[in-house]
């Protein structure tokens, strides 16, 4: 059972320094997304979808109004693990259903961060862990990942857009598209003779992809 503590932040609109160092970092808000808690001149901000200097409105109690999610939260320690928690705090007092986020270790990444950052074994793994929990995940979209591939081709960053294409491969190896796909990326790298071995996975799996038929054929009559 969890047994969280409210964190003590201030009794006027300054927070204290040991609820600034406690509270500061990144907080898991789903399986591949972030809350960020950030202090500056010891006012608290957070950054969280794109926005980056959402000011939360301290509404007394140790909660904090965050317009931008239409939420209160709170801070919290579980006293038995010591780890940080930033809980959305119930609407309803009847609510059953605690909602809270644990705060990420100094060193600790998501695997979009790893992605960014071209870890890309290490986001290999962050999202397969989060496929073997719940392969329904909506950081898992194929068509995103496809995107962010033809994304770094078209940018000219083709080991990058390979390795993008690589998780999109490990994570829905029963789809044609990926391996077509990757095999764009082989074509602008000049592997013609690779691109083909993926071309056919590809039309292994969909027999009707003209383009990768025709790219075959022409390679086949030059050779």
């Amino acid at each position: 059972m969890l047994v969280l503590s409210i964190l003590i932040g201030c009794s006027s609109n300054t927070n204290s320094p040991d609820f600034i160092k406690k509270t500061t970092g990144s907080y898991l808000y789903n399986s591949d997304e972030i809350i960020e808690v950030y202090f500056e001149n010891e006012e608290l901000f957070l950054k969280w979808r794109g926005a980056t200097n959402i000011k939360p409105l301290n509404v007394g109690d140790q909660q904090f109004f965050v317009k931008e999610m239409n939420e209160k939260i709170e801070f919290s320690t579980d006293s038995s693990t010591n780890n940080s928690f930033l809980t959305l705090v119930p609407k309803d007092e009847n609510d059953t259903i605690i909602n809270s986020f644990r705060k990420l270790a100094a060193n600790e990444k998501i695997p979009s961060e790893y992605l960014k950052d071209n870890e890309f074994d290490k986001a290999l793994e962050g999202y397969l862990s989060i496929k073997k929990n719940d392969s329904l995940d909506k950081s898992l979209n194929e068509d995103n990942f496809n995107s962010l591939g033809y994304k770094a081709l078209r940018e000219k960053n083709i080991d990058n857009a390979l390795n993008i294409f690589k998780i999109n491969m490990e994570l829905y190896p029963y789809s044609a598209n990926v391996y077509d796909s990757y095999a764009d990326a082989l074509k602008v790298k000049g592997d013609t003779a690779e691109a083909i071995t993926y071309y056919k996975k590809s039309l292994a799996i969909d027999s009707g992809n003209r383009r990768a038929k025709n790219f075959i054929e022409k390679y086949d009559k030059k050779n």
